[in-house]
């Protein structure tokens, strides 16, 4: 089985990862940023290097997809593939910092790609305020995401109501962030876990 977790930068992902990780005995697959080469540039300068951060992370992405599911297990998958192409390309070219030939190429890139996968068996969102997000990227102190704009976080978030409202792919469970503090509160963790469960019995039904 695969579950993946999505949601904007800073809303928990790889936090609720493990998390669940830990509760269910599941592999975790988090995303790649220790090792990634590109993120530091990307930050410093998105125009500059938005295409080349985007084919790694489709790269990434695409390989877990095919480990995951050559592997037999349950894993549980910290962002999916799909945000890459319907929410953080399509935003950077909207913003000017990706050029239209960068973006047809990746595209096209991504649909050859997305014809040899499958949706996850549950999708996790994770909604969050501006708020929200600047509030726990400052907790965890990543140096190269001291320079995100508001507005770069505000457009993502418009960009995930409008994906998620249209999600059809498979099951889907919407947690609000905002007022589920998962991270600090095992209360508000198992309310998480119970709403996972009655998904996950509906897959085996």
């Amino acid at each position: 089985m695969h579950i993946a977790i999505a949601g904007n930068i800073g809303s928990g992902k790889t936090t609720l990862a493990g998390l669940l990780s830990k509760h269910y005995g599941w592999e975790a697959h988090y995303e790649d940023v220790e090792t990634n080469p590109y993120l530091n540039n990307f930050y410093e300068d998105m125009q500059r290097w938005s295409f080349n951060l985007q084919v790694y992370f489709l790269n990434s992405r695409f390989r877990q997809i095919v480990e995951i599911r050559e592997s037999g297990k349950t894993v549980i998958q910290d962002r999916t593939i799909y945000e890459d192409a319907y929410i953080f390309a399509p935003n950077l070219h909207d913003m000017g910092l990706m050029s239209g030939r960068d973006f047809d190429n990746y595209s096209s890139l991504f649909e050859l790609m997305s014809s040899f996968i499958q949706p996850p068996d549950l999708l996790i969102y994770l909604k969050a305020s501006v708020p929200t997000l600047v509030s726990q990227i400052q907790k965890r102190g990543r140096e190269y995401e001291n320079t995100i704009r508001l507005d770069y976080l505000k457009k993502l978030n418009e960009r995930y109501t409008e994906w998620i409202h249209g999600y059809k792919e498979g099951k889907l469970l919407v947690i609000d962030v905002d007022n589920n503090k998962f991270s600090e509160k095992p209360t508000h963790l198992g309310e998480v876990i119970q709403k996972i469960d009655a998904e996950i019995h509906g897959l085996f039904e």
